[in-house]
């Protein structure tokens, strides 16, 4: 359980800072955005859903 709150709290810094040489291109453009503005974008939901999913694993947070 403890691998799995480390993989998903280093996944959106990885993708976000790890991706962006990779990603540093005008050209494609996706959704409308040159592609780095979507990569970034794409790292913002990906936290999201890191986070949720540890908020569902947490075994100590308190039920109401």
């Amino acid at each position: 359980m403890k691998l799995l709150k480390l993989f998903l709290t280093l996944l959106p810094f990885a993708w976000t800072i790890g991706g962006i040489p990779f990603a540093n291109r005008i050209r494609p453009f996706v959704l409308g955005l040159p592609f780095l503005a979507f990569w970034v974008l794409a790292g913002i939901l990906i936290a999201f859903l890191c986070l949720l999913g540890m908020y569902r694993i947490d075994s100590s947070r308190t039920k109401f």
